[in-house]
């Protein structure tokens, strides 16, 4: 069977096939050309898909273009399916679905307690319990989110690439930007896993999102990298909703 896993962010729409456990294909489109409504390339030969949106506007753009290519109604987080993971969040509906996505693929696949950081236009540090039960998380600015704001607000400061710094003392406005922004957002990540980590005890840390193999590298807390957890976690919960 040929699975088509589709996770909606607001930056980018990340698409995954699965030939049973098996990851086939990956890529990413922005979200601005769903929401624009332009054509979208989709893969021949799937039978089911499921999808994560944090962007309500795009959500019904993606299900209609999925039923009309391959005649099938796409399982919907939040819609007609749930993720099955016990949410200790006060209002439960304030979690976006990828988090909860990301959750479910940590439990199943890695050991609790645990913190996923996902680096995405937010950036989000998720809280597994022991028991394997959704606890809470933390919210800070996403990398580009920080850059543009930062240039926005700022005269003299360009849009810059976001690309590693070479050296830790900027020796001109772009490079000290970008020692800034990393320098900055590992020291942030190694202060939340240890404040974390005291109140919680030992927790293994899982890191994915966009930028999380280069944050890494100025991370002394983040020892795992998965690029494709929010897409292994969407065919765990396929996976489960067939029993």
């Amino acid at each position: 069977m040929m699975l088509l896993t589709i996770d909606i962010g607001n930056t980018s729409i990340a698409f995954g096939v699965f030939q049973g456990k098996r990851l086939k294909s990956t890529w990413k489109i922005s979200t601005e050309s769903v929401l624009l409504k332009k054509t979208i390339r989709l893969p021949g030969n799937i039978d089911a898909a499921i999808i994560s949106s944090v962007v309500p506007k795009a959500t019904p753009v993606v299900k209609k273009m999925v039923a009309k290519k391959y005649n099938i109604r796409p399982l919907v987080l939040g819609e007609n399916i749930k993720a099955p993971i016990k949410n200790l969040y006060r209002n439960p509906r304030q979690v976006g679905q990828d988090r909860l996505v990301d959750a479910v693929a940590v439990k199943e696949l890695y050991s609790c307690p645990a913190i996923v950081i996902d680096f995405g236009t937010a950036i989000t540090f998720d809280i597994i319990s022991k028991k394997g039960d959704y606890l809470g998380g933390i919210i800070v600015p996403g990398i580009e989110t920080s850059v543009r704001a930062l240039s926005k607000q700022a005269a003299l400061l360009p849009i810059i690439k976001v690309s590693a710094p070479k050296e830790l003392v900027g020796r001109d406005t772009v490079s000290s930007m970008k020692s800034g922004i990393f320098n900055g957002f590992g020291v942030l990540c190694d202060g939340l896993v240890a404040k974390l980590r005291t109140k919680y005890g030992p927790m293994r840390v899982i890191a994915t999102g966009g930028h999380a193999r280069l944050m890494s590298k100025f991370s002394r807390s983040i020892p795992k990298v998965d690029p494709n957890l929010t897409l292994q976690g969407l065919r765990l919960i396929y996976e489960k909703s067939l029993k």
